[in-house]
């Protein structure tokens, strides 16, 4: 068994004296694991840091099998978010995410954005609002995407303002007024593109995101919620408009 993807780096773990298990979120694989031999050396330690695009050639005997990869340096972006603090946070939350999916299930979609997220993670002002719109489309990835487009209780598509935690739908303002004291604040710019994000937004989105994450994606499977997504939230909101 052979094939050649590209791949991003989730993580890598020490295997023996100088191997290294190799974690990658690849192109058209999917999550996938592979053993990388000298990967533990210093040769390949600036390449397989997580956040860095690699080309990777996997082989095994069997398809159900470890196997080993071979990489090569696509983008070793991974040097630049080491004097930034947010920036260690997003990868490693990122990562902590990408590891709910599946191994070895393609998600192509998930892979673009993570690529576009890490290509300006160094701008936390950009990569605030998109690490917000990606935990909100990982969700839906996995099968429990969020109805923003239509108020609940009304179906109107108009100033559509709160969320109810109980459903995951959107609600008017009209309709929810009443009850906003049980509803989650719906940031503008999570379902209409060209609204601005200013910090109170920003603080919702996660507070938002972070609530159905926990209750759908982490809290099934025993985990709380990546102590670095805390961190990145913390980080990120001291760059807030």
């Amino acid at each position: 068994m052979e094939w050649i993807d590209e791949g991003i780096v989730l993580g890598v773990r020490r295997h023996g004296e100088t191997s290294a298990i190799l974690e990658l979120m690849t192109l058209a694989h999917g999550r996938h694991l592979g053993l990388v031999r000298g990967g533990a050396g210093t040769r390949l330690r600036g390449v397989l840091q997580p956040g860095n695009a690699l080309r990777a050639t996997w082989r095994a005997r069997l398809d159900e099998h470890l196997g080993h990869y071979a990489v090569e340096a696509l983008n070793l972006r991974a040097g630049s978010f080491l004097s930034a603090a947010h920036a260690v946070h997003g990868v490693t939350h990122l990562a902590a995410l990408c590891r709910l999916l599946a191994e070895r299930e393609p998600h192509a979609a998930i892979y673009a954005a993570l690529e576009t997220i890490l290509d300006s993670l160094g701008d936390p002002r950009l990569a605030a609002p998109m690490i917000a719109r990606f935990e909100l489309d990982f969700l839906a990835e996995l099968g429990f995407g969020l109805d923003l487009a239509s108020c609940a209780a009304t179906g109107t598509t108009a100033d559509l303002v709160y969320v109810s935690p109980r459903s995951g739908r959107a609600v008017s303002r009209a309709a929810g007024e009443a009850y906003r004291d049980k509803l989650m604040r719906l940031p503008a710019f999570l379902h209409a593109p060209a609204a601005p994000e200013t910090a109170n937004d920003l603080a919702d989105a996660f507070a938002l995101t972070g609530f159905f994450l926990d209750r759908h994606a982490f809290a099934p499977r025993g985990l709380t919620l990546p102590e670095a997504r805390t961190h990145l939230v913390t980080a990120l909101a001291r760059f807030g408009q």
